[in-house]
């Protein structure tokens, strides 16, 4: 997981990115087109066009960190806006990262009846 700061926000670039960015072209996407700051110390997570992989920005305080990941099988669960961002929080991203459906997660046991 990525070691961030408790309370700080995390954005889903809504639509699909072009995955041959690095920092600096995504950093110019979260100015530009997300209309924020990318020195904030918010994470920045944005999809490519297939679904298989995502890249998360983020400043530190010292430096960009630039992480990936890509699923061996299935698509990361993404909104369906077109333009801007979404706000999620930090355990929604650990169920994104998990390729979990972070919308709408669901509980893998049951409670038995006593007795």
């Amino acid at each position: 997981m990525i070691p961030a700061p408790s309370g700080v926000k995390v954005w889903l670039a809504s639509g699909h990115t072009d995955m041959r960015k690095g920092f600096d072209g995504l950093a110019l996407v979260v100015q530009e087109t997300l209309k924020r700051d990318p020195h904030c110390g918010h994470l920045f997570v944005f999809r490519g066009r297939r679904g298989g992989l995502i890249k998360v920005l983020w400043h530190d305080g010292q430096g960009m960190c630039l992480f990936s990941k890509r699923l061996e099988k299935g698509r990361f669960v993404w909104p369906r806006m077109s333009d801007g961002a979404v706000a999620i929080g930090a355990a929604q991203l650990g169920y994104l990262l998990e390729g979990i459906d972070w919308r709408m997660p669901q509980h893998t046991w049951r409670l038995s009846a006593a007795g």
